[in-house]
């Protein structure tokens, strides 16, 4: 019951966080590619939520109480809020951009394949969670939770499968949403992530039994063939 109304809670207060940054910004709430987003973005995020309801209750209250431990590394602190700031002024940029000032023309074709992209990255995300019971959004060592470090589905390629997952989530977005500006932009956001993820591994490396062994059998980050 509590992870109920934590979730109902956190998922009404997104919404309106989000849908009163798009369109507010974009000046109308008449813009399909916004609202395709909105609905594509949260119709995951309820499904996924259902999930861990059944399959990981543990994880889901991790994720709803994301920022409230003692032990989240300090550096983290910074990072994950501003990152979620970053995000929004992001949206808020691109709804600017594609219908209230009408600065890109992004072919239609673009824009569907952006939502292609988009639900290739919520695939990619239900198989990171799928896999790994220890997802906590924030940088923390669960021992409480008996963390362990994580080899199979995604983790057998890559070491942030989730990071993967959110760089796809920005270019899909991005294209969806008709934004030419937004597109360029996004790479601000995987280029932070790559930074998070060498600090998380320092403190996996650190802190985590046979986390360095993992890091010997799985050569890339989260970007295949490359980092």
């Amino acid at each position: 019951m509590v992870h109920v109304k934590l979730l109902v809670w956190e998922v009404v207060g997104a919404w309106a966080v989000m849908g009163s940054v798009l369109f507010g910004a974009a000046g109308t709430v008449t813009w399909a590619a916004g609202w395709v987003f909105l609905v594509t973005f949260f119709g995951f995020v309820l499904l996924l939520a259902r999930w861990l309801m059944v399959h990981n209750p543990g994880l889901l209250y991790e994720r709803l109480t994301a920022g409230g431990f003692h032990n989240q590394v300090s550096w983290d602190k910074i990072f994950f809020p501003a990152i979620n700031f970053y995000a929004l002024a992001w949206l808020a940029l691109m709804a600017l951009d594609a219908v209230r000032f009408h600065w890109s023309h992004m072919p239609w074709v673009f824009q569907a394949g952006g939502l292609a992209v988009l639900l290739l990255s919520y695939a990619l995300l239900f198989a990171t969670f799928r896999a790994n019971a220890y997802l906590s959004p924030v940088v923390r060592l669960q021992r409480e939770r008996g963390q362990t470090v994580v080899t199979t589905g995604p983790y057998r390629c890559l070491r942030h499968p989730m990071y993967a997952a959110a760089a796809l989530m920005v270019v899909g977005v991005a294209l969806l949403l008709g934004s030419w500006i937004g597109l360029a932009a996004s790479v601000s956001i995987p280029a932070a992530l790559a930074w998070r993820a060498v600090q998380e591994e320092r403190t996996l490396a650190a802190e985590l039994s046979g986390y360095k062994e993992y890091q010997k059998h799985v050569k890339y980050r989260f970007i295949p063939f490359l980092w």
